[in-house]
């Protein structure tokens, strides 16, 4: 019985676990920076593909880099030869070190 409500209890503990550490990871976000192209602007990687540069609080310099999903494709040519204020909005998680977003909007900031 003892074995029972331990093994209970642990599943219950790790269910949890997972739950908070899946909604963390796929809650939707909302960043405003400079939009760049990776490979023209900030000379990153081999293929266009869109970045989106910001400030954290303590005003370091954190690049999104995003998925090159429909969206991203879409509005590239907007920020692949120069760079503009946008606002992005999609999923976060941090890949090998970088920050990535596979974004679900994305517009430029007048």
């Amino acid at each position: 019985m003892k074995k029972l409500l331990v093994g209970c209890l642990s599943y219950s503990l790790l269910a949890g676990l997972a739950c908070f550490a899946q909604d963390k990871a796929g809650k939707e976000k909302t960043i405003t920076g400079e939009g760049k192209c990776a490979k023209c602007a900030l000379h990153e990687t081999k293929k266009c593909q869109d970045a989106v540069e910001t400030t954290d609080a303590k005003g370091k310099k954190v690049i999104y880099y995003l998925d090159n999903n429909n969206v991203a494709k879409d509005f590239h040519d907007n920020i692949c030869k120069e760079s503009k204020q946008v606002k992005a909005t999609g999923t976060v998680k941090k890949v090998d070190g970088k920050m990535q977003m596979a974004a679900t909007k994305i517009e430029e900031v007048k």
